[in-house]
């Protein structure tokens, strides 16, 4: 634990104090995120709400003495990376970056989260309209208030808390919401590319007071299977005579030499982490067949790929991880000889890159020490997914750690909520962090 003085101790007695008074406006904060409407996109999608959340975010925090940089990133910013796919652009998606500036002479950080949440459907599912916030039993319920519209707020909160009690920071506090992470992470890597950095970072994703240090990289193979069509309803002559070729039935031994493969990767140390879990390949989507009475031509298995940051190339890409998943299932498919004479094509799309920070950096265990000051013991832990943390540490040079309410459990499903006592201890969890790390002037 940290040798805290008297002065730092009443100061966060004094935090603790304005953010339990004001639960309220952080609970109305939270529902206004949600009331705009985010909703993550696919490339030729037009914006939604995201540039008002912004202006509106920009508006607050500007109040609040910090200086507000708010922008839409050139596409070529996010360009030619294995990350972002080709042709998406921000038209309308802007970023934000507010600096609190420090006096001087203190570790700088940064507060991150992402404004965008996954679609609500099926709406009728749900108790309450998802796009209008509602407090139920002491649950803030609607679409991203788990995820992570309440991380956000209580960020926002925290720095805007700092401000009303006259805390000066040592080290300056920089408050930055992205877009795109829900489908690329491309908003956190613009602004790493616009030069938001800090000495250390906290994203504030849905832990459940968990620090998280690291996360899984993820890969999406797509399997294409041929066949040879032919009358279904014919006897049909052996393959090597011209005869068809069920591509569903040749899919299936691509499906048994997936989970060949995830066994293997369950029993070896180097698909292991001490706070993700193993390196994962699971079928997620199957396709084939063009008439009921036609043998089926190809067959098409896709697949997501969780990667751990061990098995990463030097450029920390899921090169290596492509290059072993395509020798296995070649080899155990061609078997077959079908397969092997006419072999399954392998298609490779995104690279979303997975990171971790030494459990030892000083913003782990600062955050460790704050989160249990806020009422909320902590661990380490890692998100078997991925974040914006990854970003911010392999290319801005900000290790980054995550740290918010809970629980990521929560996170895309029917009624989504937050409990509204998480965005409190969240939000004095923060503040008090920004304190023991960046320092307070005298």
């Amino acid at each position: 634990m940290l040798d805290l003085s008297s002065r730092t101790v009443t100061l966060e007695r004094r935090i603790e104090d304005a953010v339990e008074a004001a639960r309220g406006e952080l609970t109305d904060l939270t529902s206004r995120l949600i009331g705009f409407d985010t909703t993550a996109r696919e490339i030729e999608d037009p914006p939604r709400d995201e540039a008002d959340l912004q202006e509106y975010l920009g508006d607050r925090l500007r109040t609040a003495g910090a200086a507000v940089d708010i922008w839409e990133p050139d596409p070529g910013d996010v360009s030619g990376t294995r990350q972002v796919p080709a042709g998406l652009g921000f038209a309308g998606r802007p970023q934000l970056a507010a600096r609190f500036a420090g006096a001087g002479g203190g570790r700088s950080l940064l507060f991150n989260g992402h404004i965008d949440v996954v679609p609500s459907d099926p709406r009728e599912r749900w108790t309450s309209d998802p796009n209008q916030a509602e407090v139920r039993d002491g649950k803030l319920y609607g679409r991203g208030a788990c995820d992570m519209k309440g991380g956000v707020a209580a960020m926002v909160f925290a720095a805007e808390i700092l401000s009303r009690l006259g805390v000066r920071l040592q080290g300056d506090l920089i408050v930055n919401t992205v877009t795109d992470e829900e489908s690329s992470g491309a908003g956190g890597l613009a602004a790493v590319r616009h030069g938001v950095a800090a000495d250390a970072g906290i994203v504030t994703e849905p832990t459940a007071f968990d620090v998280w240090v690291g996360c899984r990289g993820s890969l999406s193979p797509t399997f294409v299977v041929p066949g040879r069509p032919g009358h279904a309803e014919m006897a049909q002559p052996h393959w090597r005579d011209g005869g068809a070729v069920n591509a569903i039935e040749k899919a299936g031994l691509v499906l048994e030499a997936v989970a060949e493969l995830r066994e293997e990767w369950r029993g070896r140390a180097d698909k292991t982490h001490p706070y993700l879990s193993a390196g994962d390949i699971v079928p997620t989507v199957i396709s084939g067949g063009e008439w009921i009475v036609t043998y089926p031509s190809s067959c098409t298995v896709q697949c997501e790929l969780m990667y751990l940051p061990a098995n990463a190339d030097t450029d920390g890409w899921g090169t290596l991880v492509e290059t072993e998943v395509e020798e296995f299932i070649l080899r155990r498919t061609a078997a077959d000889p079908w397969l092997a004479e006419n072999p399954p094509a392998v298609r490779w799309s995104l690279d979303i890159p997975p990171y971790e920070v030494d459990p030892g950096h000083p913003i782990v265990t600062t955050m460790l020490d704050a989160s249990a000051a806020a009422g909320e013991p902590s661990r380490l832990s890692g998100l078997d997914s991925w974040f914006d943390a990854a970003s911010f540490t392999r290319f801005g040079g900000t290790p980054s750690i995550g740290w918010g309410p809970r629980d990521i459990a929560w996170a895309h499903t029917i009624d989504e909520y937050v409990p509204v006592d998480d965005l409190v201890r969240c939000s004095t969890g923060l503040a008090i962090a920004a304190v023991r790390y960046c320092g307070v002037a005298e």
